[in-house]
């Protein structure tokens, strides 16, 4: 199965407007709230793919009893690890023109022992996984080298890692040396503290971070497709067609799991990438923050050019 790790979940807020712009009014056409969180998001493709997956996250306050009510309607296994304080609520406000605004709260702050119980979660189910997937930020209270125990763990047990997060986290993290890193294009600007602007500034990111530590790097551009650095120094670029975007908010993370999801089924990185371009951007086509299937994905996939840079005979 595809184990997935939400350290930092959150009840997801979606607001769809008429309008987003500033110094006017904007009048509310639908709002919903849902279970959000990387990781959480990854389990849903994942699933809706037809694969085994099984989604751990935090859980806790009245947000985490919410949280848990949602979860328990999805057809795909969670496991809850209970902490004290409340997990955190995200507001999306998106509009129909496609213009998005996400704003997330920090999270609830992990005791020692709390931290030490999701990490013991983690690790029991190893043994039952092909891979693991690290999504999204660290709550306050997790050591900045979380993530790394735990690529180190799986390593130990042949699981493949997806490392998916930012800041200080992904920086410590990538000296272990994960199997695949999928940051955006803002999170690898600050991971590598400077702008990144044409393709050739994407393909000097990819191989700078695979020069880092990460086996494989999946640079995601939002409408522009993504970037993939692999194992055997190859380049590869994924653009997908042009389409009316309905809400780009959780593309990326249809993108991450689609990739892992292919390359299971396939290990061919290249196919992967354009697999995971195409949920991206089938994702965007639908209202809100949800997730394209795999029909819909299919739909895109033969429209995805996929085109070596560099490395490829």
């Amino acid at each position: 199965m595809i184990l997935t790790l939400t350290a930092n979940p959150a009840i997801d807020r979606n607001v769809t407007v008429d309008k987003l712009v500033f110094e006017d009014r904007a009048y509310i056409l639908s709002t919903r709230e849902s279970a959000g969180g990387r990781g959480i998001n990854a389990s849903c493709v994942v699933h809706s793919f037809g694969g085994g997956t099984l989604a751990i996250a935090v859980c806790g306050g009245k947000s985490g009893r919410l949280l848990e009510e949602f979860l328990g309607c999805c057809a795909f296994p969670c496991e809850l690890v209970r902490v004290k304080n409340e997990i955190r609520t995200n507001i999306t406000i998106a509009d129909k023109n496609g213009l998005a605004v996400k704003l997330n709260e920090v999270g609830p702050s992990l005791s020692p022992a709390e931290v030490a119980r999701l990490e013991k979660a983690v690790r029991a189910r190893l043994k039952e996984a092909s891979w693991l997937m690290l999504c999204g930020s660290l709550p306050p209270g997790v050591p900045v080298d979380f993530y790394t125990r735990l690529i180190h763990a799986a390593e130990k047990e042949n699981v493949r890692t997806l490392l998916d997060t930012d800041g200080e986290a992904l920086e410590s993290a990538l000296e272990a040396g994960p199997t695949c890193v999928a940051p955006n294009q803002q999170e690898a600007e600050r991971l590598l503290h400077r702008a990144l602007l044409t393709r050739n500034h994407f393909q000097e990111a990819v191989e700078r971070i695979r020069g880092m530590g990460a086996r494989s790097v999946v640079l995601s551009l939002g409408a522009r497709g993504a970037l993939g650095a692999f194992e055997d120094g190859s380049v590869w670029e994924a653009v997908p067609p042009r389409v009316d975007a309905l809400c780009p908010i959780g593309a990326g993370d249809a993108l991450a799991a689609a990739y892992v999801w292919a390359f299971r089924e396939k290990p061919i990185p290249q196919e992967a990438l354009r697999w995971g371009v195409a949920a991206g951007t089938a994702s965007t086509l639908l209202p809100g923050v949800s997730f394209a299937s795999l029909d819909q994905t299919r739909e895109i996939l033969s429209r995805v050019i996929l085109r070596p840079l560099s490395g490829t005979a």
